[in-house]
């Protein structure tokens, strides 16, 4: 007599504690064929599938099944997890950030979905201290960029650089100091009315950074030494 699926489910879950993610993956590779599409059982088996990609190493395949059970079974309790899970893949797959950011931009994508689809879960707090690493890396990256043409005073493409940084990573550490660049970027070619709405924004939302009153003093239009 055939094995219900459940059961096999339930074996499934057995190897996968016991460590034998192997054997689990060929049995749950088997099971999301025969359960229904609409059995709950389906996003436990999808979920469990790509835990044994991710543990034997396949991360690409790994994040692929991890998305498609966020996005084929979001109501479920797997969705946040799945969503977890697949911003770790593509954190794993981040072998050379100095190089291809591709893949770390995905994870910190996909954390942030997992915040804005599930805020209170369980799965969102713990991609959060991931969704920090993340952003201050790419903060620095791009605030080195700045750097590198403001040392060299092109200061239209250092302006580029310290704006993406403010923009898209404005909880950054490095955000204060990218808005002091911007000042003196602003400062170096003469752009007083950016200058003086980059210092009312630094005084306003990072009131405490150092070297704030030496770049921002009473006269914005002052020169600075």
């Amino acid at each position: 007599m055939a094995t219900a699926p459940e059961t096999e489910l339930n074996r499934a879950l057995e190897l996968i504690r016991r460590g034998d993610y192997r054997r689990a993956q060929l049995v749950l590779q088997r099971l999301t064929f025969e359960f229904a599409p609409g059995q709950p059982e389906v996003a436990a088996a999808r979920y469990y599938l790509a835990e044994s990609y991710f543990q034997l190493g396949d991360r690409v395949q790994a994040a692929h099944e991890y998305r498609k059970v966020a996005d084929e079974f979001p109501a479920s309790e797997y969705a946040p997890l799945a969503l977890l899970r697949a911003g770790d893949a593509n954190l794993r797959l981040w072998r050379r950030a100095e190089l291809d950011p591709t893949y770390g931009e995905a994870a910190l994508s996909i954390y942030q979905e997992l915040a804005g689809r599930y805020p209170d879960s369980d799965a969102a707090a713990r991609a959060r201290p991931h969704v920090r690493r993340l952003q201050n890396q790419f903060a620095e990256k791009t605030y080195k960029n700045g750097m590198f043409y403001l040392r060299r005073k092109a200061y239209d493409s250092a302006i580029i650089y310290f704006k993406e940084v403010i923009a898209n990573y404005p909880d950054a550490a490095l955000a204060p100091a990218a808005l002091l660049r911007l000042v003196d970027s602003y400062r170096a070619i003469g752009y007083t009315d950016e200058l003086q709405e980059t210092c009312a924004h630094l005084r306003r939302f990072y009131p405490q950074t150092p070297g704030l009153v030496k770049s921002c003093p009473a006269d914005t239009t002052a020169t600075s030494s």
